[in-house]
């Protein structure tokens, strides 16, 4: 059954953000189900092991936190820090509510879906998302960012967060951090990174100057299960300041008592029962260490560069955009086909059909494409020639 499934761990497995199935990250995960540790309480060394594992994570990409805490995914970690926001921006509401007073969340029109479901969670509706136009690299275009603010905070709405994208699923776009955090910084609003696909890249001399200013926000996200290559699911959030966290999430139960005066890790989460999830990613650190990820990492980048070239050499292809990260759209334009979305449809699913390549199909300013990202340390230049070549044979036949 599981060798006839869809593996994201395959080299030619391009759809979708996946993993690359570390040995190191299986061991990880078979330790932490077999010694099963909580990390709702005191729970010794493990507790000690996610700490260093999340400052490690921390220094790779040059956040520099004060905290840190391991959830099931990019969701969970950005609801974390959607709700530590809202606390911070609206005193009290963990216990009274919004009570209707009006707050926004402010992204790019090509955010992640779970800055919706966050902004529903938390109570602020989905209708507090201000999803804001895009420069010409696809980012988040900081001028629309100081006209929303203005115009929410004159309606005597509270700007609750400002949502960077650091690697956007479509295209891989970086939103532009440092002025976004001048822009925030001015006006007293937190700021958050959904770095959770592309993060990683800020540790490479190529991805670093996207992520500038990174360490001027105040939370940030990644999944490790990701670019990092460990096992689902392992993600990381990062914040500047633990306080927030603790003024979000801090409770007294009967049941759980403080140990000496100090939190319990669940004072610092929105997850109660909670798996060593950390100890994958510390593994990884530890056996292959910073420099082989970063060099996997920049292997992604080098990949999608070269697919672009040989699009750009191939009249039967058509890049849609420039790659940023390790994402590209494209498409098949073979001389005669009149409706090319609906032939790039049928070839995206084909392709998924023959096996050799695994592309996903998406739509970018209304075109459907063939979308693929390089997240896999396995993915050779033949691999990526490759994928020209199959989806040359497979869209001939469809």
């Amino acid at each position: 059954m599981l060798d006839a499934s869809v593996s994201p761990a395959r080299p030619r497995y391009l759809s979708y953000v996946g993993s690359s199935g570390l040995a190191a990250g299986t061991v990880g995960d078979a330790l932490a189900a077999t010694y099963d540790v909580n990390l709702a309480g005191h729970s010794a060394a493990a507790a000690i092991l996610e700490d260093q594992a999340s400052r490690w994570t921390a220094q790779f990409v040059g956040h520099p936190h004060a905290r840190g805490g391991f959830t099931s995914g990019g969701q969970i970690s950005n609801l974390t820090a959607i709700l530590a926001a809202r606390e911070r921006s609206m005193p009290g509401a963990r216990v009274a509510g919004v009570l209707g007073r009006g707050g926004a969340i402010y992204c790019s029109s090509e955010a992640h879906q779970s800055i919706v479901r966050a902004a529903d969670v938390a109570g602020l509706g989905t209708g507090s998302v201000r999803r804001l136009p895009l420069d010409g690299q696809r980012r988040m275009a900081p001028e629309a960012l100081e006209r929303a603010l203005a115009d929410d905070l004159a309606a005597g709405i509270t700007p609750v967060a400002v949502v960077a994208t650091g690697g956007t699923t479509l295209t891989g776009a970086v939103d532009p951090i440092a002025d976004l955090a001048t822009i925030c910084e001015a006006r007293g609003v937190w700021l958050h990174v959904d770095g959770a696909y592309g993060l990683p890249a800020a540790a490479t001399a190529t991805g670093a100057p996207l992520f500038a200013g990174i360490d001027r926000v105040d939370s940030a996200t990644l999944d490790a299960h990701k670019w990092l290559g460990v096992p689902k699911s392992c993600s990381v959030l990062l914040v500047q300041d633990e306080a927030v966290l603790e003024a979000a999430f801090g409770h007294e139960e009967s049941y759980l008592l403080h140990r000496e005066g100090t939190a319990n890790p669940v004072d610092r989460t929105l997850e109660y029962s909670r798996p060593v999830r950390s100890l994958k990613l510390w593994l990884v650190f530890r056996v292959h260490g910073a420099a082989a990820l970063r060099s996997w990492i920049q292997r992604g980048i080098d990949n999608v560069r070269l697919l672009d070239a040989l699009i750009a050499e191939d009249a039967a292809f058509e890049a849609l955009h420039r790659p940023m990260l390790s994402t590209l759209c494209f498409r098949h334009r073979p001389a005669g086909v009149a409706d090319l979305d609906a032939h790039n449809l049928r070839l995206a699913h084909a392709m998924q059909d023959d096996g050799r390549v695994h592309v996903a199909p998406a739509t970018i300013d209304g075109r459907l494409c063939l979308r693929v990202c390089f997240v896999n340390f396995r993915t050779t230049a033949d691999d990526v020639r490759m994928t020209l070549d199959v989806a040359r044979e497979v869209g001939a036949m469809v």
